[in-house]
């Protein structure tokens, strides 16, 4: 299955702009009829919003003069399956391999309680 995501890139955008700050950027919003808290645009600026006011998108592609596909890009993402961290290894003849190189475990020395 293909799995698809995206990537914000508002914060880079903001700094080719040469807006370093969100209370900048809400400034700007604020002048475009938008109205959002400080907290609400720093999360805009530097999280990767869910779900996003289309009004909102298309303030900041004025504030900037860009388009959503500077704003907003589409990443493919790897099969959904979880990753153990082995997948390119080769697993098969990993004993032999062991015996090969001559790594053999440490004989254990069993002790009774009375003489430990």
């Amino acid at each position: 299955m293909k799995t698809i995501g995206y990537e914000w890139r508002l914060r880079e955008i903001m700094a080719a702009a040469g807006i370093f700050t969100t209370t900048k950027l809400n400034r700007e919003l604020k002048e475009r009829g938008i109205e959002l808290s400080s907290s609400q645009a720093y999360r805009l600026a530097t999280e990767k919003p869910e779900r996003l006011n289309l009004h909102v998108l298309v303030a900041l592609m004025d504030i900037f003069d860009c388009s959503a596909d500077d704003l907003v890009q589409r990443v493919e993402l790897r099969h959904s399956s979880a990753k153990t961290g082995t997948e390119d290894q080769d697993t098969t003849g990993t004993a032999d391999f062991l015996r090969k190189e001559g790594f053999r475990p440490k004989r254990a020395n069993i002790v009774p309680d009375h003489e430990a």
